[in-house]
């Protein structure tokens, strides 16, 4: 990306095709009593071990929860020419743990570099890390969910980047926002936004509808001043609505972006106002069935298709977002999904769908649960999806995912027209690991991709 990723100039800049990907697989809620592990998988089509596990890279611990990983470098220390993306920082979100392993020494064989010494709970009040971005300044930010005791509290944890030694909270003040969960910051517009999910101790053993209408989960974007470090502004995208992951556009100079609300099922437009404070507008609304759950977006590096996925209705949908204010949608399909004929929900009206989908399976394998993380290629042309959510949950709305496992598919995308495919040479099934099936979550490139950079 650092060498070829001229933003918004579209698609036509060649890039290397991906031939490895790192995901995160999860043992926890599983009933294996097995340490979460880091599997290398090949996805290059010229390979002989295409659509396998090549390497595992257990953890030292069991019931970590991995979830989400980010570089110790990417696009936005490339001013620095001493910095090189060779580690990667996982974040454990239960046990709150915070790995550092090594893809350097051999890309295709990760190791288990660091973990640091000091606890977050005691160096920074904090617990539940979840997303990490290296910053310009060569350290790393991860986001957090809650205090010590499982409390919402959104904060961020500061490692060095030479170390990976904790060196405290980044932000500044005693004003906080209740709740945390994803950001993304964009220094040119001065300003970091950040998402919440929900209380960490009412999310930790599964969705409990008793907890809505509560304030136990999210309704706010928390906008930070980047240079204070401090919070400034509370966006309102309603209550229980859960917003979750959240995308700048990768142009840097664009003050706008998005985010998927998960309970509500809706995505928001979220841009910089006249007056120099921050707006959101909701754009896409998925129709209502009793199940939603936008869980994952993203944007392609050339900032004109937004693609989400619906973890309890199926599909994965592609947008146009040309119009940024008027999302068109383009592509769609349904990869599984509880409103799959003869799953357990009766869809009895629907704006949408004519007939409840049939179940999605592939090779033979019929897939439990839905789509949930994705990754698009860099060149646009592939968009890979993963099945499991966060293990709780899993085993909560989706039982036949912990006895079979997860999956790993891939989409092929039309990149000029809009479209998606189910490629059905393409299956990477987490059900016949060595220990047992397990839960298999985000996914990265080693060289970076349309999440885990931030371009200044």
């Amino acid at each position: 990306i650092r060498e070829t990723g001229r933003v918004g100039e579209g698609l036509a800049c060649p890039r290397p095709r991906e031939e490895i990907v790192y995901v995160p697989c999860i043992y926890r809620n599983t009933g294996r009593k097995k340490p979460d592990f880091l599997a290398t998988v090949d996805v290059n089509p010229e390979s002989p071990h295409y659509c396998q596990v090549i390497h595992r890279l257990p953890m030292p611990n069991v019931g970590d929860e991995l979830h989400h990983s980010g570089w110790n470098a990417c696009s936005s220390c490339f001013g620095d020419a001493t910095k090189k993306r060779n580690r990667l920082i996982l974040p454990s979100f239960i046990s709150s743990r915070i790995y550092v392993v090594d893809v350097g020494t051999d890309l295709r064989a990760p190791r288990l570099f660091k973990v640091p010494k000091e606890d977050v709970f005691w160096k920074c009040n904090l617990g539940h890390p979840h997303t990490s971005h290296c910053l310009g300044s060569g350290e790393i930010m991860i986001s957090a969910l809650g205090d010590p005791a499982g409390n919402g509290k959104g904060g961020f944890i500061l490692l060095d980047g030479e170390t990976f030694e904790i060196k405290g909270n980044w932000e500044k003040g005693d004003k906080v926002p209740p709740m945390g969960y994803d950001f993304w910051y964009q220094p040119r517009h001065n300003v970091l936004i950040s998402t919440e999910w929900g209380i960490p101790k009412c999310l930790g053993y599964g969705f409990d509808p008793n907890d809505l209408k509560k304030g136990r989960y999210g309704r706010r974007l928390n906008v930070w001043d980047w240079t204070t470090r401090t919070y400034v502004q509370a966006i309102d995208v309603g209550e229980d609505a859960a917003p979750l992951e959240i995308r700048f556009l990768h142009n840097p100079a664009a003050a706008e972006g998005y985010v998927g609300c998960t309970i509500s099922s809706a995505i928001h437009h979220f841009y910089k106002t006249e007056r120099g404070d921050w707006a959101a507008e909701k754009v896409i609304q998925v129709s209502s069935k009793k199940v939603g759950f936008i869980t994952d977006i993203l944007i392609s590096l050339d900032d004109r298709f937004l693609f989400f996925s619906n973890w309890l209705h199926g599909d994965v949908r592609q947008y146009d977002i040309s119009d940024r204010r008027r999302p068109r949608l383009v592509g769609q399909i349904f990869l599984g999904g509880s409103i799959t004929r003869g799953g357990p929900v009766t869809v009895c009206g629907d704006e949408e769908l004519q007939s409840q989908p049939e179940p999605f399976v592939i090779q033979g394998r019929r897939v439990s649960g839905g789509p949930q993380m994705i990754q698009l290629s860099l060149d646009g042309k592939r968009l890979y999806v993963t099945t499991s959510l966060y293990s709780a949950w899993d085993r909560q709305f989706y039982p036949d995912l912990i006895r079979d496992g997860s999956v790993m598919l891939q989409l092929e995308v039309d990149a000029a027209r809009g479209g998606l495919a189910a490629n059905p040479s393409f299956l990477v099934d987490f059900g016949q690991e060595p220990d047992g099936p397990c839960l298999a979550h985000e996914i990265r490139y080693p060289g970076g991709d349309c999440t885990s950079d931030i371009w200044l």
